[in-house]
């Protein structure tokens, strides 16, 4: 619960929050948990934290969301400390205008559209993005003709012209390729290498912009989404694949970009054994979804998105409680890059992929580590990670580790170790 802490001092003071004898009033039900503490005011302040969002509201004067009172009143809960109870009015009151809210905007969203001109932009944009490709293309091959020598001096500025053309052009997925490039020049002793392959990607990218029609369904329905045509949970709900299963929660990963935090969060299904990635986002100053605590497991039913390898995914339905899980069983090595080739073959551009590996011990690997399995097989892990957490747990025993297999090695995310999770 502190992971919704937006800092340090918050997560400390949100532990002197739970206390049940600060509280009065105290309940949970199915919708949320409140209660009321006596602060420094007359009255208390009245709290109230609707767990599905999660979503929060206090009374107290704090400007730090969520306030220390709803950190410790969710502490509380976790820990069975909340009696369940009839909501009371005030609590009643904001979850009906939430709810109320919500389906306002699910009825404006849903609203019947121009679907003429809205297919005309959509032409138009492709149009743009063809053409940008097109360009691209040409650009690439004229440049890598000419080799990387003088690249150094100049490169950089010039890879980040070009992903402003495709800005332009309204292809932020070849922009990015191109940014990405244009951060490997002048980096390491290899970097000539690393940036061809950059520009690789980005040309098959490219050339696949200006035959869409002739690919495979799969494939086609990658392309776009690399490209940067975006897709609508309404429309995955519509008709993505549909999934039921228990799913294993392996491991999830923060990351903030351009003001934008997100946080990729990792399923395994126990039955089907399909991989699948949950995207959640939030601005600065708003928690991060946190329904999907790793080392968990939720049933419900995953609709995943197009794709030549569906891994992102929405749920449609799931069921509560989550359940912790105490040891799954992961495989090895071997079986791990196998599956990652297969993946790679259909989909070029993919650039992570999780694993779940079983009976590591830690090993030596150059001037960096490995986590080895019982075959000997070894994978190195991420030479920006720590590795000293995971080394630790690994040392004693062999361990069950999730991951991000990535270009750059293994990222461990989370670690079973004596029948509990370790999030790394």
């Amino acid at each position: 619960m502190l992971e919704l802490a937006p800092d340090a001092a918050s997560a400390k003071a949100g532990r002197g929050q739970a206390a049940p004898a600060k509280w009065s009033d105290a309940g949970a039900s199915g919708r949320a948990v409140w209660g009321a503490c006596q602060g420094s005011g007359k009255r208390p302040y009245q709290t109230t934290v609707e767990t599905a969002g999660p979503a929060f509201r206090c009374t107290c004067p704090s400007r730090k969301f969520p306030c220390k009172h709803a950190l410790g009143l969710l502490l509380l809960w976790s820990e069975g400390q909340l009696p369940r109870a009839e909501e009371p009015g005030w609590v009643h009151q904001w979850l009906d205008e939430r709810a109320a809210r919500a389906e306002r905007a699910e009825k404006k969203t849903d609203a019947p559209k121009d679907l003429e001109a809205a297919a005309k932009r959509a032409q138009e944009r492709l149009a743009r993005v063809t053409a940008g490709a097109a360009e691209l293309r040409g650009w690439l091959a004229d440049r890598v003709s000419a080799g990387f020598a003088t690249f150094e001096r100049g490169g950089t500025d010039e890879l980040y012209t070009v992903a402003s053309r495709m800005v332009d052009a309204q292809a932020p997925g070849l922009a990015n390729g191109l940014r990405r490039a244009a951060a490997l020049v002048g980096r390491g002793r290899d970097w000539p290498d690393r940036l061809l392959a950059e520009l690789s990607l980005v040309y098959v990218l490219a050339d696949a912009a200006n035959r869409l029609e002739a690919l495979p369904a799969g494939l086609a329905d990658t392309v776009r989404t690399r490209l940067g045509f975006s897709v609508s949970n309404a429309q995955v709900l519509e008709s993505g694949e549909r999934v039921p299963d228990q799913w294993l929660v392996t491991g999830a990963i923060d990351e903030e970009q351009d003001s934008l935090r997100s946080r990729r969060t990792w399923l395994r299904g126990k039955r089907s054994g399909r991989n699948a990635l949950v995207l959640s986002f939030a601005p600065p100053g708003r928690p991060l979804d946190s329904s999907l605590p790793p080392g968990f497991e939720v049933a419900g039913e995953l609709v995943f998105h197009p794709g030549a390898v569906p891994l992102r995914a929405v749920f449609d339905h799931r069921e509560e409680p989550a359940v912790p899980v105490s040891g799954p069983v992961g495989g090895t090595c071997a079986s791990a890059l196998a599956d990652h080739a297969a993946a790679l073959a259909a989909d070029p551009w993919l650039d992570r992929w999780p694993v779940l590996l079983s009976d590591l011990r830690p090993a030596r690997h150059g001037g960096g580590w490995a986590l080895s399995d019982v075959d000997g097989a070894a994978l190195p892990l991420v030479p920006a990670v720590d590795p000293w957490p995971l080394l630790a747990l690994a040392a004693e025993q062999p361990v069950t580790v999730a991951a991000e297999w990535t270009t750059s090695g293994l990222r461990p995310l989370s670690c079973w170790h004596r029948d509990g999770m370790v999030r790394l």
